[in-house]
């Protein structure tokens, strides 16, 4: 049996690889390991054994599959231009489908139904308030002591759903507010600074009522149907909006990506953008303004999805330095974090060591703050790095600086 699902990767996929071996020095999993497996090459190889029905879809493979972070880095390095992100995402779809196990049939109701019912998330978000005020993450097992890298969660918030707020001035457009399933109650203070930012633009901002979970986690793990519904539902919820705005770089990368998750989803990745890039393009249009340097420095960490599945790394930096910040860069690969999505709990040994080098990147910067766009990678970082570094949203530092409040 070789393939089955329409997800699939590609024979033309697939034989874009030329196996010239560039992707191998951006690889994480490859760097920790040295094994050819555990590189976007050798798992392209295992991709197309199955296809020319040389392999199956067993233990093994998705052993292979699923020690990939999806950084994507890859896709930075390679010349042929692999669309390895796709070809991964098919391959995890094949292992739902023919050799699914009780784990993955366990995340995939996590990602594929929980995670986009609020009242769930809502209750557990209060859970895991109480847990951190009790500190109980010093002796909870697992996933569940990862609580130590959040932010100091609310008991109680109302939520956005259905909120709108006038631009301050004439309005340039309606954007439309990705709330997402985590970003709402566990960084409402980003949301804060993105409704802030953007009105100051000249943009009406409004949250959709019925919008829901992007679905990038469940499309990452292989849990197609629910991806394609989740995709299917915010088509359906953005329709009105003009623009559409995630401050979760792996939200707005998976958005512009609705095409091959639904068929009227290119309509909504066409007009969807990473918040830096509106608020970039916001300072440099003369909407928002720059201030003069206020002597803080900042270590610029680049989420993967934002710096290589949507090639934006410039945006950032210029809300930064319009901050009045000085930066700080940690790399020049954009190297994964460790955080990736549900990996920090499927490959907790992995994701802490790639977590600690990242720690100690940032720390050798000297730098008191840490830039991230992304709410995993914040998590990670938090969990690794000195208390005392603070760790913000660009955009976040960028409306502090413009209240004074920085």
């Amino acid at each position: 049996m070789a393939w089955v699902t329409p997800q699939a990767p590609t024979r033309a996929e697939l034989d874009s690889c030329v196996t010239c071996g560039l992707c191998l020095a951006t690889c994480p999993t490859f760097r920790l390991t040295g094994d050819e497996t555990a590189s976007p090459r050798g798992r392209l190889a295992a991709m197309a054994a199955v296809a020319d029905g040389a392999a199956t879809v067993d233990g093994m493979f998705e052993e292979i599959m699923d020690f990939c972070l999806q950084c994507r880095a890859c896709e930075t390095a390679c010349p042929s231009l692999v669309p390895f992100g796709r070809a991964m995402e098919g391959a995890r779809t094949e292992v739902t489908a023919q050799h699914p196990t009780v784990k993955r049939r366990l995340r995939h109701l996590v990602v594929g139904r929980l995670l986009p019912t609020r009242w769930v998330v809502r209750l557990l978000t209060r859970l895991a308030a109480v847990a951190q005020r009790l500190r109980l993450h010093r002796w909870l097992p697992g996933p569940f002591s990862r609580l130590s890298g959040l932010r100091p969660l609310s008991l109680v918030r109302p939520p956005l759903a259905g909120s709108r707020w006038p631009a301050r001035t004439e309005p340039i457009a309606t954007v439309g507010l990705l709330a997402g399933c985590v970003m709402e109650p566990w960084f409402p203070q980003v949301h804060e600074a993105t409704v802030a930012v953007l009105r100051r633009a000249g943009y009406d901002v409004v949250v959709p009522s019925r919008q829901v979970c992007c679905g990038a986690l469940a499309a990452h793990d292989g849990a197609a149907a629910a991806a394609g519904r989740l995709a299917e539902r915010n088509v359906a919820a953005f329709a009105d909006c003009d623009i559409v705005v995630a401050n979760a770089a792996g939200c707005s990368a998976h958005v512009k990506e609705y095409g091959a998750w639904t068929p009227l989803g290119d309509g909504l990745a066409s007009k969807t953008f990473d918040v830096t890039e509106i608020v970039a393009t916001s300072i440099g249009a003369g909407r928002l303004p720059t201030l003069e340097p206020n002597g803080a420095t900042v270590a610029v960490q680049d989420p993967c999805h934002l710096r290589h599945a949507q090639k934006i790394t410039t945006a950032p930096r210029t809300i930064l330095m319009a901050a009045g910040l000085s930066l700080m860069e940690l790399d020049d690969t954009g190297a994964c974090c460790g955080a990736a999505g549900l990996y920090s709990i499927t490959h907790p040994s992995a994701a802490a060591k790639l977590g600690k080098q990242t720690a100690k990147v940032v720390e050798a910067t000297g730098a008191g703050i840490v830039a991230s766009a992304n709410p995993g990678c914040e998590i990670q970082l938090r969990s690794y790095l000195d208390r005392r570094l603070r760790i913000a949203h660009p955009v976040e530092l960028y409306w502090e600086a413009l209240i004074g409040a920085f």
